[in-house]
């Protein structure tokens, strides 16, 4: 029986790279193997998560001096379970849409219907650069990702007396019929299409074309921020749905007091390999200083934030069980959808979280939100 549609909703970072989720010394429990992943995979859809995204990265960098290709990743560990919805991460540039249009069609099929895409518009320049393709400026790069996105509806969904038509600036589709199409059923008519960032070019492709809206760690201020933003260009382009549903990051510590939390985080930080991270901030922070507005991802981040790559500290799910769900609600109630979480011991803190904060965090949905979980 399928999940409550109002019940917040969790994904977990896929470790398919490896260095783990945090650019640290510090011991993490975790590896990049496809073994190890897909136990992985099967501990956390017995603990309760529906969401998985593997990430995608095409060389070594900043401590990821392995990387796992995210699609045929995602496929393997879709074939591997039975409930749990893999996000498969994409680039536009790497990626003609139709060919992915087609790729993701059939992983749909194999899989039950729960194949997922997050289309990354890039941040770092080295792997365009050492692949011999174009690296756009920042705004044209989510210029072009908004018609990739466009282009994989138009393919999953155009009646097939005319095919798909779609001409663009970057693509365009003549006549082309696909079959088979992805499974389709009601509120669901394609496979979700996430879409990340936090400058207003991000912004504007999340509140137009998007299913989801993944958004870097946020503090509550910031998630307020960030969804009024959404709903206002979703609501300008008129769209009938309210806009994209909402993710957040969030790097999760729980212990069982406080001050364990705390000490771990702060032991994290202290062991922080300086050198990759500096080396990060330097590309994520040129690749936000290049946007129109100076508002892209990781424009504001310290290197405090920074030792979680996607800023996951800031969202602060970090305490006892009780602490970590009580926040997790409070984010649930601003508007959040999902909680995308990063561990430091992959196995045994999915399983804790399952075991330990999730039941908490249901009832209090229950009691706070009156939500049918």
């Amino acid at each position: 029986m399928p999940e409550a549609e109002d019940a917040l909703k969790f994904a977990y970072w896929v470790p398919n790279v490896s260095g783990g989720l945090v650019t640290s010394t510090i011991e993490q429990r975790t590896d990049w193997s496809y073994d190890y992943n897909k136990e992985l995979a099967l501990i956390a859809e017995r603990a309760g998560f529906e969401y998985a995204l593997s990430q995608v990265r095409y060389t070594a960098s900043y401590g990821a001096e392995f990387q796992h290709e995210s699609t045929s990743f995602s496929l393997a560990l879709l074939l591997a379970t039975t409930k749990l919805k893999l996000i498969a991460a994409v680039h536009p540039g790497f990626w003609q849409p139709g060919v992915l249009a087609k790729w993701l069609a059939t992983a749909d099929h194999l899989s039950g219907g729960r194949v997922a895409v997050n289309v990354v518009s890039g941040w770092f320049k080295d792997e365009f650069r050492q692949l011999g393709e174009p690296w756009l400026e920042h705004d044209e790069r989510y210029r072009r990702s908004a018609e990739f996105i466009q282009v994989l509806k138009e393919i999953w969904t155009a009646d097939e007396s005319v095919g798909a038509q779609f001409a663009g600036d970057f693509y365009r589709i003549r006549d082309f019929v696909l079959k088979p199409k992805p499974l389709a059923w009601e509120g669901r008519p394609h496979p979700e299409i996430f879409q990340g960032g936090n400058s207003s070019a991000a912004r504007e492709n999340g509140g137009r074309y998007s299913d989801w809206y993944f958004s870097n760690g946020k503090d509550f201020d910031g998630v307020r921020e960030q969804l009024g933003d959404l709903r206002r260009i979703a609501a300008d382009s008129g769209r009938a749905d309210g806009g994209p549903k909402f993710g957040l990051n969030g790097f999760i510590i729980v212990r069982d007091t406080e001050a364990e939390a705390r000490e771990q985080l702060r032991e994290i930080i202290a062991n922080a390999h300086v050198e990759a991270v500096h080396g990060f901030r330097d590309a994520v922070q040129q690749a936000g200083a290049s946007t129109s507005d100076k508002k892209g991802m990781w424009a504001d981040s310290s290197f405090e934030d920074l030792v979680q790559y996607n800023d996951g500290f800031r969202t602060q799910l970090i305490g006892t069980p009780e602490q970590v769900a009580e926040r997790i609600v409070a984010y649930r109630e601003l508007g959040v959808d999902l909680i995308l979480g990063g561990f430091l011991h992959y196995h045994e803190e999915v399983e804790r979280f399952g075991r330990d904060v999730l039941p908490i965090v249901r009832e209090l949905e229950r009691e706070k939100l009156g939500a049918a979980v």
